[in-house]
């Protein structure tokens, strides 16, 4: 599996959001900066998280990007599936000369099946809200929720 800038990059900015959840619109140009990333590149990240529905965006010299929903809400399978595509191909597309051990084929190909989900239910169960707490935890500022 391979993690392109994309979604490195795409991931950092939701994460800056969410840290600021309830602040209001953010401007991009703050999140690049604090980020490291090409603002230009990032505008375009951005639309494709409005369009997942993972960001709502406001025009204007008041306006910004804000998360849609609470960090909590929002998991990195979402976050890398709207910006990455799926992580691994369900069924591997090769051209090759049909195997003639057909049932080492079918082996791997579970394996790879196998693989995929577990990647995905792990990416699935780590919301922005866990790496908020998890800047906190290293800050010393730890919240416990009852």
């Amino acid at each position: 599996m391979r993690i392109s800038s994309k979604g490195d990059y795409g991931l950092r900015a939701l994460f800056d959001l969410a840290q600021r959840f309830g602040q209001g619109p953010i401007q991009s140009e703050e999140i690049a900066q604090r980020q490291g990333i090409p603002v230009n590149y990032l505008n375009q990240l951005l639309i494709v998280l409005r369009r997942a529905g993972l960001i709502e965006s406001l025009r204007g010299p008041l306006g910004g990007h804000m998360l849609a929903r609470r960090p909590e809400t929002i998991n990195l399978y979402d976050i890398l599936l709207a910006l990455e595509g799926p992580l691994l191909p369900s069924e591997p597309g090769r051209d090759d000369i049909p195997p003639t051990v057909p049932e080492d084929h079918t082996l791997v190909n579970e394996l790879w099946g196998e693989l995929r989900l577990r990647i995905e239910q792990t990416l699935a169960t780590i919301s922005l809200e866990d790496l908020c707490q998890r800047k906190r935890e290293r800050a010393g500022n730890t919240m416990y929720y009852i």
